[in-house]
């Protein structure tokens, strides 16, 4: 057995005891270091063009290119997301189930996917218009930034409030062609290899990248293999018009579900897998197609306009381990999901940027519309004595979903010292279910539901002086069911769970920014989130969820971001998250299905399940542009309790990862090698957790002490 981080509390004195030997000895090295300047950086997040030093809510950018050059797999969003503020990113260790992201407790109870985040990738949604979204199919590769918002003006998106991420792909060089290739490989027959180009012809210009990644996993039954293309082409006819072309194809023919342990398995073997799932050989295969043509106008007379178009395909095949027994209820769904979803959407938006008042003002106003169109089917997953088979149709549906949105937003200057940002959005999300599995024995469960709601946001920047902000807001907001959460009732009846209301939300931040000319940051938010009708979690159990409304939530919290250069050597980087997500309200719930009435209490004062009251992460890292460059990470998580009753929690733990590697310059080209070990005391823990889930099987082990290495070459013309 592995040691246990809660037993030996001197392993949190080792990561900061080798944060600062690590500081002591890059000392040596320091004539080859420049400290990494800090300019004003232009974000999107909240659709104004204005540095986020100028804005009165809490965004972090975060720079992808460095992570790839410090030694990162590049597989999973997560890996450079540690540093954020507020913002919860586990990685299951099972590519059958998206990275679990949370940001402010908003989308940790989700099993499967992501919900209660909206999610983009250059500008196209990656959340569907019920609010459920993936980001297997983001690229870090060829990834320039990522912008995490949160807070109040995270409501202006729409459907699903908690917070907005959106991922950017690099633009083309201004001049030249670039060719980028690297390698990895490590523990658990791990495997990556991606190939990319960049150039510029005239006016027209590229960004090319496709990766594959293939495991054998951590666990047992937990193989794997991806492959992602991301292909961008922009066309500047003029210094005012701007046209991009992006094209997606993500395809993940096969990985294998290990399902979670219980605690009794997770201290015996966190890498076995259960026994169901070898019997139903549970497993997921994925396949989406996407693209989108983006028209952007800068015109001279103050006005903009952006025009957003796109479309795609998502297939998705999943064998759960569901028992044979239940199937021969005639009304029960089957234990394969079979889904084909077809998406759509648009996105018109018109800007001006001018003066009101004499004072500089800016206003966005737009209006989005999304479809998504869901063929699902659901099969038995026997044939006769053979399990883990697709077998006889069990359900056979066509839902739709469809939301439209008009949005305005506007910023204004009002003094020289202060300045006003306030938004307004209405959404309307209609869902309708058409049943065409009807037997005598199986009616018509077809239905449908409207959702409506306005949410708004405003807020205030106080400027103290040229490097310190203070900053308040307030937003309203709202979350729908998913597809997913309406897929079945608790009561084990068949049909959609029309019963589900939205979430409701209110939002308030208040907090300050600072920045200093020796090139240090930071920043602080407290801040405040009630909601009622949250969707809960009633039961899981072998991959099939019943929802419903849980009484009012409060989520309470407080973060901190600094980022500080250690004199010449490089930069020291510290993030730190406290939050207590707890009931209000009591309500009633159910521990299994089916479930008639729901009869087991979850009292006013427990905590939400999958949230951690307390997260660190400490990053140092040094390097130049050539020659040594080295970094060490330390992180802390909380326990988690796993379930709304509060019995069982997943234990607190502290990691700690060390990275190296070296960079060869030559006449065009670039040769970097690097080595990573992760996890350096090998800890055992929990990387994350399937909140409660009916069969106690809520823990899904990270790994322990492992390694890989790599190469990569940047050739530049």
């Amino acid at each position: 057995m592995r040691a246990d981080p809660r037993r030996h509390p001197i392993t949190v004195a080792l990561m900061l005891g080798a944060s600062a030997s690590l500081a002591l000895v890059t000392a040596a090295f320091a004539q080859n270091l420049q400290p990494t300047p800090l300019e004003p950086i232009t974000v999107t997040a909240t659709r104004l063009p204005v540095s986020s030093f100028e804005i009165p809510a809490s965004i972090s950018l975060v720079t992808a290119q460095p992570a790839l050059s410090e030694g990162t797999l590049t597989a999973q969003l997560s890996e450079i997301l540690d540093q954020v503020p507020g913002l919860v990113a586990r990685d299951r260790q099972n590519y059958a189930q998206d990275t679990q992201i949370a940001i402010r407790g908003f989308g940790a109870r989700s099993t499967f996917g992501i919900r209660g985040i909206r999610l983009y990738l250059d500008g196209i949604p990656a959340s569907q218009p019920d609010g459920q979204g993936q980001i297997a199919h983001f690229d870090l590769a060829s990834a320039d930034r990522v912008e995490v918002l949160r807070g109040p003006f995270s409501t202006l998106y729409g459907n699903s409030s908690g917070g907005v991420i959106q991922m950017f792909t690099a633009d083309p060089p201004p001049q030249g062609s670039e060719i980028l290739t690297s390698l990895a490989a490590g523990s658990f027959e791990t495997y990556r290899a991606s190939a990319g180009a960049r150039g510029t012809l005239g006016p027209a210009g590229y960004v090319f990248n496709y990766t594959h990644l293939a495991t054998e996993g951590f666990r047992s039954h937990s193989r794997a293999r991806r492959d992602l293309l991301n292909a961008k082409l922009v066309w500047a006819s003029s210094p005012d018009h701007r046209f991009s072309l992006i094209v997606n194809h993500f395809a993940m023919p096969h990985a294998e579900d290990p399902l979670g342990l219980t605690r009794a398995q997770f201290d015996e073997n966190p890498r076995q897998a259960t026994t169901a799932a070898r019997q139903f050989d549970t497993r997921k295969s994925v396949d989406q197609t996407q693209g989108g043509l983006i028209y952007e106008w800068q015109g001279r007379d103050h006005h903009t306009v952006r025009a957003l178009a796109y479309a795609g395909a998502r297939q998705v095949r999943q064998f759960l381990a569901i028992p044979v027994a239940p199937q021969a209820n005639p009304k029960h769904p089957g234990g394969v999901i079979d889904l084909d979803n077809r998406f759509a959407g648009a996105d018109l938006r018109w800007g001006f940027h001018g003066t009101l008042s004499a004072r500089p003002y800016s206003f966005v106003a737009g209006l989005a519309y999304e479809t998504l169109t869901q063929a699902r089917r659901g099969y038995e997953n026997f044939d006769g004595d053979r399990t883990g088979v697709q077998g006889v149709l069990r359900r056979d549906e066509t839902n739709t979903v469809y939301s439209l949105d008009p949005y305005a937003q506007a910023d204004w200057q009002f003094s020289e010292r202060a300045s006003l940002m306030a938004g307004l959005r209405h959404s309307r999300v209609r869902l309708d279910f058409d049943d065409h599995y009807v037997t005598d024995d199986n009616g018509d469960d077809s239905g449908a539901r409207d959702y409506f709601a306005s949410t708004a946001a405003a807020g205030v920047l106080l400027k103290v002086n040229d490097d310190l902000r203070i900053h308040t807001s307030y937003g309203i907001g709202f979350e729908t069911p998913t597809l997913a959460e309406l897929a079945y009732r608790p009561d084990g009846e068949p049909g959609p769970n029309l019963a589900l209301n939205a979430a409701r939300s209110r939002h308030a931040e208040v907090g300050a920014k600072l920045r200093l000319a020796t090139s240090a940051q930071a920043q602080l938010a407290l801040f405040h989130a009630d909601t009622r009708d949250e969707v809960a979690i009633c039961a899981n159990s072998g991959g099939r969820s019943a929802f419903c409304n849980a009484g009012r939530t409060q989520r309470l919290g407080a973060e901190a971001h600094l980022v500080l250069p250690v004199s010449q050597v490089g930069q020291l980087e510290l993030s730190h998250t406290w939050l207590r997500a707890v009931v209000r309200e009591g309500y009633l719930t159910c521990t299994s299905t089916p479930c008639a009435m729901p009869s087991i209490e979850v009292a006013a004062g427990n905590r939400l399940p999958g949230v951690p009251e307390s997260k660190t992460d400490l990053l140092l890292r040094w390097g130049a542009q050539t020659g040594w460059h080295a970094q060490v990470e330390a992180q802390y998580l909380s326990k988690v309790y796993v379930n709304d009753v509060n019995d069982e929690a997943a234990p607190s733990y502290a990691l700690v990862h060390v990275g190296a590697g070296y960079v060869f310059p030559g006449p065009g080209t670039r040769l970097r090698l690097f080595v990573q070990a992760n996890n350096l005391f090998d800890a055992a823990y929990a990387g994350s957790v399937i909140v409660n889930d009916a069969n106690r099987r809520y823990y899904e082990p990270g790994p322990g002490f492992n390694v890989f290495c790599g190469l990569s070459l940047h050739w530049q013309r």
